[in-house]
């Protein structure tokens, strides 16, 4: 009996061990790419009229090396031309395609509204044009987090040294996740933080780390993040005491802000990035 105890015990410890393991983890981010690849099975990141419209006044961009301690942390940053300081400082994070140009014409139009907008490149140069390869970017960036979370904190270095007092954070699918993940991570430095359709926590122990106020953006007809979990998010936030926002648009699926994607609904798109403008205007001011 004392032999058949142990072996059921020793089993118990087993299976406990093994669902707090690392190679789980990986296999829930591998599931995440997955369900990634299953929403853009049809979709390329091909653009339009819409994807290269231009901010609201002139601009100054430029590709930049921004960690000078090993030359990892490399973006495109942007902002207003004629203006240097007082700028509030903007983390712009990329889809699962990597820092294309949709990205960078997106991180133009933040810097025409007032701000020095940094997109950071979580994939190291690399940039995916088919649902394949953004998979094999996604898993890898994924399966190890610590060189994003590195990327991150250099930017908002970055943009505190350029005089940034406020600094916000944005991202797009992959990048909306990541939008969340840097919240989390930095409260002491994020004061507002946009998530559009990205991967979500809902657990409110979690998010009562976030010490700004977040704004969601999602489509009710996203079957990697459904509405349930996006629910569970904005309870969550409820509950935690967040000052959160969450708007979910019956009309629109996955990556329905993207204009350069077939997944493009511009009815939703363009209201949800006026309320990114008047969240950034109120919680990221001009001068702060």
């Amino acid at each position: 009996m004392r032999s058949s105890r142990a072996i059921l015990l020793l089993a118990v410890l087993l299976a406990a061990g093994c669902s707090r393991s690392e190679p789980a983890k990986k296999t829930g981010d591998t599931t995440y790419a997955e369900t990634m690849h299953r929403e853009h099975r049809d979709d390329r990141p091909t653009g339009n009229d819409v994807a290269w419209m231009q901010p609201a006044g002139p601009v100054i961009s430029e590709d930049i090396q921004y960690d000078r301690s090993d030359g990892s942390a490399r973006g495109y940053v942007s902002r207003p031309a004629g203006r240097d300081t007082g700028l509030p400082g903007i983390i712009v994070i990329h889809e699962w395609w990597g820092l294309n140009d949709n990205i960078r014409a997106m991180t133009r139009r933040l810097a025409g509204d007032g701000y020095r907008a940094l997109a950071v490149d979580l994939y190291h140069g690399s940039v995916a044009t088919v649902p394949d390869s953004a998979k094999a970017l996604t898993q890898k960036a994924m399966a190890d987090m610590e060189p994003g979370r590195r990327t991150i904190r250099a930017a908002i270095d970055y943009l505190k040294s350029r005089g940034a007092r406020r600094i916000g954070v944005i991202g797009w699918c992959f990048g909306g996740g990541w939008s969340l993940e840097t919240a989390l991570k930095n409260p002491q430095d994020i004061d507002a933080a946009v998530i559009y359709y990205g991967r979500l926590q809902t657990d409110p122990v979690t998010l009562r780390a976030l010490d700004m106020p977040v704004l969601g953006l999602f489509g009710a007809r996203d079957e990697s993040i459904p509405v349930d979990q996006v629910r569970a998010f904005e309870e969550g936030m409820k509950r935690a005491g967040v000052n959160g926002e969450v708007h979910i648009y019956d009309s629109a699926g996955h990556a329905f802000a993207n204009p350069s994607g077939q997944m493009y609904v511009p009815g939703a798109a363009a209201d949800a990035w006026k309320r990114t403008q008047a969240f950034f205007a109120r919680y990221l001011p001009s001068g702060a």
